[in-house]
């Protein structure tokens, strides 16, 4: 039996219960529901949170990532680089525009894109760079933009695992030409269904997202560009704002447990643990460890009553779906590495110490037994 869970959403929402009914009520009394004064509102104030000028507010942190693209000007024909290990929703992005994802291998140690693997990768119909802050550890946006700018293509951030990340003293998010972000109901700021934004400090690129979610209107007078239906709700912005409220506890909260477990297993033998870029603070979205007997170290936790998850097997250019495009094993060695043998352990807000520190000795016990 699963005592320490490997997620538990439910528990941050029942904590909020009181504050979240009141805004439901509040939209529910209000009598309109798409893109009103709650959408407008979560957008300020998701936009100062993020420290930037501008947040559109979409239905999900996939139409975030693809509507970004389409409004840095990629599409059909192009070429977007994207890096081998993250959520496959990062590749999907990609190809709902009709453009191609081209894998990047990572960098070993933090798992983000590797800057000179991405520098190789450009060739003439490349559009685009998608910088991932995989697991809520911020990437190597200094270096990547560096290879953007030198081949004069944008650098466009998918952040729906960092909110409230900071790279020195500027929030994910504010770092690249625009941002996506996902608040699916696991994430750190989470909505009770899918939802999305971007973030950036373009106004121009701000304008093209908010014609596009909407079928391109400006007014119902005239579609403008060929948009789409991606709008957010204002039921899931009204909730979002009151989970907003809460976001730097639970990221401080997240921080303590991540730094409990780097502290509890940094001698454990065999076990390679999170390594953040230097002058980052994570936002914790996910503790990811690796292991060669990654499966077997999973079944001895499961066995002590701790749930673990793997992100992300397969890597995306080995699902079927990329495989059709001519992706196979051994393209991406430092990727498919990395999902071979990595597990991610229990990290939520609602966690107490003696949960944690039950992680800790199981995790070192079944080390030491493996």
């Amino acid at each position: 039996m699963i005592e320490v869970p490997f997620a538990d959403p439910r528990a941050a929402f029942v904590e909020a219960r009181a504050e979240l009914t009141a805004a439901f009520d509040s939209v529910l009394q209000g009598g309109r529901y798409i893109l009103g004064d709650e959408v407008a509102a979560f957008e300020r104030e998701w936009a100062a949170c993020c420290g930037v000028d501008h947040a559109v507010g979409l239905s999900s942190g996939t139409d975030a990532l693809a509507l970004a693209l389409r409004a840095v000007g990629a599409g059909i024909g192009d070429e977007v680089l994207v890096p081998a290990m993250t959520a496959v929703a990062t590749w999907m992005a990609v190809a709902q525009i009709g453009a191609t994802p081209v894998g990047v291998d990572i960098t070993p140690a933090t798992g983000g894109m590797d800057p000179a693997a991405a520098r190789a990768a450009i060739g003439p119909r490349t559009r685009a760079i998608v910088a991932v802050h995989l697991f809520g550890m911020p990437a190597d946006i200094v270096a990547l933009g560096a290879v953007a700018s030198a081949a004069s293509i944008p650098l466009v951030e998918d952040a729906a695992q960092g909110h409230g990340a900071l790279l020195g003293d500027r929030r994910v998010g504010s770092l690249g030409a625009i941002a996506a972000f996902s608040f699916y109901p696991t994430k750190n700021l989470a909505a009770m269904g899918d939802a999305g934004a971007v973030t950036t400090d373009d106004a121009g690129l701000a304008d093209r997202v908010r014609l596009l979610r909407e079928y391109g209107w400006r007014t119902r007078a005239d579609s403008e560009i060929k948009g789409v239906n991606a709008r957010l709700d204002e039921l899931q912005a009204a909730l979002l704002r009151v989970m907003l409220r809460r976001l730097t506890a639970a990221t401080e909260r997240r921080r303590a447990i991540a730094g409990a477990y780097l502290d509890g297993l940094s001698g454990v033998p065999a076990l390679a643990l999170p390594a953040p870029l230097a002058g980052s603070q994570p936002a914790w979205h996910l503790f990811v460890l690796r292991h060669a007997r990654r499966d077997a170290l999973a079944a001895a936790l499961a066995a002590a009553g701790i749930g673990t998850a793997v992100h992300y097997a397969p890597a995306p250019h080995l699902t079927s779906a990329f495989r059709e495009d001519g992706w196979r094993p051994g393209d991406f060695p430092d990727a498919e590495r990395h999902a071979a043998t990595a597990l991610s352990l229990p990290l939520h807000p609602t966690m107490d110490d003696g949960d944690v520190s039950r992680v800790i000795r199981a995790v070192g016990e079944a080390c030491a037994e493996l």
